[in-house]
């Protein structure tokens, strides 16, 4: 609990230089002015069709999408004291006082440097805005530690704790080791051990231990790598204690949970680790680290859609397309047996996702969402600058231009031949039971995890976590007040609100079903055993009802965003069961309740869904009946619009036998195949 206690103190509040628990001052705002022009939405220009037939993307391109984003933040930039500093979303977000606006400036400057470090590289005069960009970040990084300026940086007090600037400072050491003859050669040496003694001050100090780890690591290599004397026993004690969290299958377990920090934070600093520090100094641990990475190209890319698209899930989902790192970096040091094409066509795919959507911007600046603003995803830990991480996939441009990551022509991979239409790939990953499911005819990807996040956790004891999968098609939606849940189950609590699953133990992936036991969180009493198996065109639930006492329960679909001020929904009837439908114009999604389930509706939604204000979602209901360890059993199906449904695809089961105390169901399919689903 002690580890639980500081993980949750450090991302509550976080955003102060010292600690963990802040007043919370809703009113507050830093009123920073929006500039006059507004950014045009992104376009390729002169996209390659040749190298890259999908995307039109090559590295000249992404550097085009990395200028983009900076030029954003330069819009608020007129001279070299103007900070990084950008206007504050409403909802949740930080600054909540005035002592946090240090900080956020600091994440708004540290996190731009992932894209700027790179295109400064190879353009040292690079202006924006009328601002040379190489002269800015020079001109900031010494007002960091100037007491004088409004930038300053207080260096961390002896008994201070982790805090975000320590997370700034890491990142920082990033951009410093990928570009120090433009970031860091250039300063005074009285700015060189300022800076050293400040940022040193909070890398060799207490972090949180999960990829937290990190930021102290680089910001200790960095400055040993530069002569300083540094605690180095610190450094191997939390190189050794990183190694600890690996699962295989390429994930690491972030202390507690697997999400894309395992990506974006454990496998990206790793590698780079490696490359500017580790091979030369620490080669065991660079090894073994890079032997951790190797599997991301077997596995990792099976997690997007055929064209790209990544899967919203997790906290820190504002960082979006920093999940495709991992991709650009295989190319520092190329593997046989890498489909390059593919790497990059995901990545390229994931960019465009965000680049190309008309509500990624507000102000020149990524909202905190998902696509557009978007509070119930959003973290207490976050400010407007925070969405920047989302520019480490731009750390890509470190590799070099003639490696086969830029090189290679873009192909789609196994969604071309191996992943035929009319089938279902799952592909399980054993180290952190993780089931990833792809389905070729709708181009969608899958994820399975079994999380158990409490409610006290503010950061993951919500849907970032708790849905029973997260589809790249369907981005996940907030629970409502009445009930109204989607890919989740929900039930009546004595208050008269509606609680989700959130506690999940995995069981096993045996025969193409996935097993899951579930529990309520407040009522242990109210348990179910949960299974599931993949069809081509959806999802068949066969779950059990374990529960020792009454209670109502409802279960969603996904749901669809209103994009065309008409969802229409419609009826069917298939083998003696009715299919409810939904089209949005976009997708089609179809319910049909084969057990346990007494009641089917489609619901009308606002504000809960990260895409658009208005959404529908198909609910069923049942009142939970105590020691009757009845088989729910519900199909989940979708397919694009336009595309008709055949009876066999609303209806691809035969027959259904129901289960019995602590036994078995057995469902036989309209192609002949059976399954029996073993719950023990």
């Amino acid at each position: 609990m002690k580890i639980t206690g500081l993980l949750l103190g450090t991302l509550a509040a976080l955003a102060a230089p010292t600690a963990y628990a802040q007043p919370v001052a809703p009113a507050f705002t830093t009123a920073v002015t929006p500039p006059a022009t507004r950014l045009p939405l992104f376009q390729v220009q002169q996209p390659d069709k040749k190298l890259s037939p999908f995307t039109g993307m090559t590295r000249r391109h992404w550097q085009d999408a990395a200028r983009y984003l900076l030029g954003g933040a330069f819009s608020y930039v007129h001279q070299l004291d103007d900070p990084m500093q950008f206007p504050k979303q409403p909802g949740k977000s930080y600054p909540r006082t005035a002592a946090q606006v240090p900080t956020e400036k600091l994440e708004g400057l540290c996190r731009t440097l992932f894209m700027a470090a790179p295109l400064l590289k190879e353009a040292p005069g690079l202006t924006l805005n009328g601002i040379k960009v190489g002269d800015y970040y020079r001109h900031q990084l010494a007002q960091l530690v100037n007491p004088a300026s409004p930038a300053f940086i207080q260096p961390r007090a002896k008994d201070g704790g982790p805090s975000q600037n320590l997370v700034e400072f890491g990142g920082l050491s990033v951009a410093l080791f990928a570009a120090p003859e433009i970031l860091w050669e250039p300063l005074p040496q009285a700015t060189k051990d300022a800076l050293a003694a400040t940022m040193l001050s909070y890398g060799d100090g207490p972090t949180v231990p999960q990829n937290w780890r990190y930021f102290n690591i680089f910001i200790l290599s960095f400055y040993k790598s530069r002569g300083y004397a540094v605690n180095e026993k610190l450094m191997e004690e939390y190189l050794q204690k990183q190694l600890t969290h690996y699962r295989g299958e390429g994930w690491y377990h972030d202390a507690p949970t697997f999400d894309y920090y395992s990506m974006w934070a454990f496998q990206m600093y790793g590698r780079l680790w490696s490359e500017y520090y580790g091979r030369a100094h620490y080669p065991e641990i660079a090894a073994q680290l890079t032997a951790n990475f190797a599997p991301l190209k077997d596995n990792y890319p099976y997690q997007f859609g055929r064209d790209g698209s990544m899967i919203m899930w997790g906290r820190s989902i504002t960082y979006r397309f920093a999940a495709v790192v991992p991709f650009p970096l295989m190319g520092l040091h190329p593997e046989a047996g890498t489909n390059f094409g593919w790497m990059r066509r995901i990545a390229s795919g994931g960019l465009l996702q965000f680049l190309e959507n008309p509500d990624f911007l507000q102000d020149n600046i990524p909202t905190l969402g998902f696509y557009g603003s978007f509070d119930p995803a959003v973290q207490a830990y976050s400010c407007r600058g925070s969405v920047f991480w989302m520019a480490k996939a731009f750390l890509g441009l470190l590799v070099p231009a003639d490696s086969p990551f830029w090189t290679a022509t873009e192909n789609e991979g196994p969604w071309t031949k191996e992943l035929k239409p009319g089938t279902v790939f799952n592909e399980f990953e054993a180290g952190p039971n993780i089931l990833v499911t792809d389905y070729p005819n709708s181009g969608a990807a899958e994820i399975r995890v079994p999380s158990a996040q409490p409610a006290s956790d503010a950061n993951r004891g919500n849907e970032n976590y708790n849905r029973l999968s997260y589809n790249s098609a369907f981005p996940w939606q907030a629970d409502g007040p009445n009930g109204e849940v989607a890919m989740d189950y929900v039930f009546r609590t004595p208050d008269n609100k509606w609680e989700p699953l959130r506690l999940y133990t995995f069981k096993k992936f045996e025969n193409g079903v996935y097993y899951r036991d579930a529990e309520l969180e407040t009522n242990h009493n109210i348990k179910l055993h949960l299974a599931e198996i993949t069809l081509p065109n959806g999802i068949l639930r066969l779950d059990q009802n374990l529960s020792t006492e009454p209670v109502a329960a409802r279960l969603g679909h996904y749901s669809l965003p209103n994009l065309t001020g008409t969802i229409r929904r419609s009826t069917r009837k298939v083998g003696g069961y009715e299919a409810q439908l939904i089209d949005n114009g976009n997708w089609q999604l179809a319910l049909v309740p084969l057990s346990g389930w007494t009641k089917t509706e489609t619901l009308t939604t606002t504000g809960l869904n990260p895409v658009k204000p208005e959404s529908a979602v198909i609910n069923v209901s049942a009142q939970f009946a105590p020691a009757q360890p009845a088989l729910y059993a519900t199909l989940m199906l979708w397919k694009k619009s336009g595309e008709t449904w055949t009876e066999a695809e609303l209806m691809p089961v035969k027959k259904l036998l129901p289960t019995t105390p602590n036994g078995s169901a057995t469902v036989t399919f309209r192609d002949g195949s059976s399954k029996t689903i073993k719950y023990d």
